[in-house]
């Protein structure tokens, strides 16, 4: 069974994407949260409904909220999720 949405499965959710898939999170803020200028993100917190983080764009750093399209159910619904809105998020790319 995979571990609920704690603080600490968060915590550990957003260390490793910003550490191994800062592009992955850069997209999620610049395609789901609406700031396409964004250069740089970082992943601050995930829970059930949703995400926050925070884009670079110019000299300023704003905050951002990504709301999934379900409810996750624990760390691999999320996984999965990160996984698939990844994939969504370049789909459009890949013909430019």
């Amino acid at each position: 069974m995979a571990d609920l949405l704690t603080t600490e499965v968060s915590d550990r959710i957003c260390k490793h994407m910003n550490e191994d898939h800062s592009e992955a999170v850069k997209l999620y803020a610049q395609v789901f949260g609406g700031v396409a200028d964004a250069t740089a993100a970082e992943l601050l917190r995930i829970d059930p409904t949703g995400m926050d983080l925070t884009a670079q764009v110019a000299e300023d750093t704003v905050p951002v909220r990504v709301t999934f399209d379900h409810t996750l159910q624990d760390s691999e619904d999320a996984h999965q999720t990160l996984i698939a809105m990844v994939k969504q998020a370049r789909s459009p790319r890949q013909g430019a």
